[in-house]
């Protein structure tokens, strides 16, 4: 039966120390080549937590998936911003284009409760809410509603 490990680590410089090591120790794999696995299949995720699952099956072989880093960590990315605001109502800490929300919602959308991608797409602009990011340079609640009043439906297809 395989064993199965599941840790966020940061995208492209995981490391043989916790979470990874201690985990992964006591299965009697080379920890170092799951870690140099890690790092390359992470890479482009360079500065988020990334969910990572590690199978090791009874014959010491494993297999490393990568999933996609929370919402928050890519909107986050896309606008340029290191945190959220202090206080996201008043305060906007960063903007968004329309297109990026749409990218993180298709990269998303697999684990979200959406069933559309214009839901999905409303769902990264809920949490631009939570973090205090502008989208367009509007606040997100006003492009939900312009999304809802049919007003992006050219570029919510899919």
């Amino acid at each position: 039966m395989a064993e199965v490990v599941e840790v966020l680590v940061p995208g492209g410089k995981a490391t043989a120390g916790p979470p990874l090591g201690p985990a992964l120790g006591p299965l009697g794999i080379n920890v170092k080549a799951v870690v140099d696995e890690i790092n390359k299949k992470t890479g482009e995720f360079n500065g988020m937590q990334v969910p990572v699952t590690i199978e090791v099956d009874d014959k010491k072989k494993f297999t490393v998936s990568v999933g996609v880093p929370p919402t928050t960590a890519l909107i986050k990315k896309e606008a340029g911003i290191e945190k959220g605001a202090s206080t996201p109502g008043s305060q906007a800490v960063g903007d968004l284009p329309l297109e990026a929300a749409v990218r993180i919602a298709k990269m998303k959308k697999n684990d979200m409760l959406s069933y559309d991608l214009k839901s999905a797409v409303k769902e990264v602009l809920g949490t631009c809410v939570s973090i205090g990011v502008t989208v367009n340079k509007q606040k997100p609640r006003e492009l939900i509603k312009a999304i809802d009043a049919g007003e992006f439906d050219n570029v919510l297809r899919g």
